[in-house]
């Protein structure tokens, strides 16, 4: 697509990834500043008009508010008053498989500070994207290419 790629994870920081490496779920007070950080990329991406991808475990709605809306999203759940900045728009795509094959790609996976062992309590905090959120599921279980296929026909689609 040429779209700009972000990975959430290189902006966590330090005290997070030193709680992962040590097997220590992050908390929400843990994730909202790192979410808010990731906000500001996107917004300042919007504002030069450029599209971005962000690959970012946003596990609960919360979270997806945040990325959207930015620290203002926590205080309340009313929409935006005019005047203003505006919701980014975003659409989310929840990769949804079995725990079993994503536990097989966390263990490939070398020089990561999430241990496999924590991919339960991920899990256990996920609440998947439902209406009245953008977004699409994809399985995990299609092939890389048409993974990616599905994903870039629904980027199109608008």
């Amino acid at each position: 697509l040429g779209w700009k790629f972000y990975d959430a994870d290189d902006y966590h920081p330090p005290e997070n990834k030193k709680k992962m490496a040590e097997g220590i779920p992050l908390s929400d007070e843990d994730r909202i500043p790192w979410l808010c950080a990731l906000h500001d990329i996107l917004r300042r991406e919007d504002a030069s008009r450029q599209d971005a991808i962000l690959a970012c475990s946003a596990l609960k709605k919360m979270y997806r508010r945040v990325l959207i809306s930015g620290a203002s999203a926590i205080e309340s759940d009313q929409p935006e008053q005019p005047g203003e900045n505006p919701a980014l728009k975003i659409l989310f795509v929840h990769l949804d498989g079995p725990m079993d094959i994503i536990a097989g790609r966390l263990e490939k996976r070398r020089g990561h500070f999430m241990p496999p062992e924590l991919l339960k309590s991920q899990f256990d905090t996920l609440e998947p994207p439902s209406a009245p959120e953008n977004f699409i599921t994809v399985s995990l279980e299609k092939s890389l290419p048409e993974i990616v296929l599905e994903i870039e026909s629904a980027i199109l689609r608008g």
